[in-house]
């Protein structure tokens, strides 16, 4: 059985600026989906299309964008309408107060679902094109993401038998070995 090795969510800090774990795991996500964007540029189907069918290094730096803002608002609007409306319906400024935490995966994917749509139809490219194109891109960041949510000791799985090895006990999380499910999803990603 192991413990948790109670990880400092802040990487580093500079006077009142803090750089998050968890950032710098988004940071590695985003820099991914513009590296692999790039590779699928010169692959099939991608490679051969012409005229307005074209993709073009703008166009990743484009849906990147979209997607980014998509992820970020989503996922913070997702994670206060889902988990906590009645607290932020009373404390609505609160929304804004990103500090404090609070992301949610299905907001995040709603914003990303409503980014490549926006970007499709901007850009005249049908909606499974763009769907076709990102998809390759999208595991590398969601191994990230449980990358940070290791760090920050969230998102644990459920209790395993004490005789299992990477058992491992969480804070918050009672005094049982639990499986490290974001370890699990971390390396079965994609």
């Amino acid at each position: 059985m192991l413990i948790h090795p109670n990880i400092n969510p802040v990487a580093v800090q500079i006077g009142p600026l803090a750089v998050h774990w968890y950032g710098l795991t988004y940071l590695a996500a985003f820099g991914l989906f513009m590296w692999l964007g790039q590779q699928r540029l010169r692959h099939e189907p991608y490679a051969s299309l012409g005229g307005a069918r074209a993709w073009s290094r703008r166009d990743v730096e484009d849906i990147l964008f979209l997607g980014v803002m998509g992820v970020v608002l989503g996922g913070r609007i997702g994670y206060c309408l889902f988990y906590k409306p009645g607290y932020y319906a009373a404390h609505p400024l609160e929304v804004f107060a990103v500090g404090q935490g609070g992301m949610s995966f299905h907001g995040g994917m709603l914003g990303v679902i409503l980014a490549m749509l926006w970007f499709g139809r901007t850009r005249g490219k049908p909606m499974l094109e763009v769907a076709d194109f990102v998809a390759p891109c999208v595991p590398t960041g969601l191994a990230a993401g449980r990358v940070g949510n290791f760090i920050n000791g969230e998102l644990w799985g459920r209790v395993a038998s004490p005789d299992l090895p990477w058992g491992m006990v969480f804070r918050g999380a009672g005094d049982l070995p639990r499986h490290p499910s974001q370890v699990y999803q971390f390396l079965l990603e994609g």
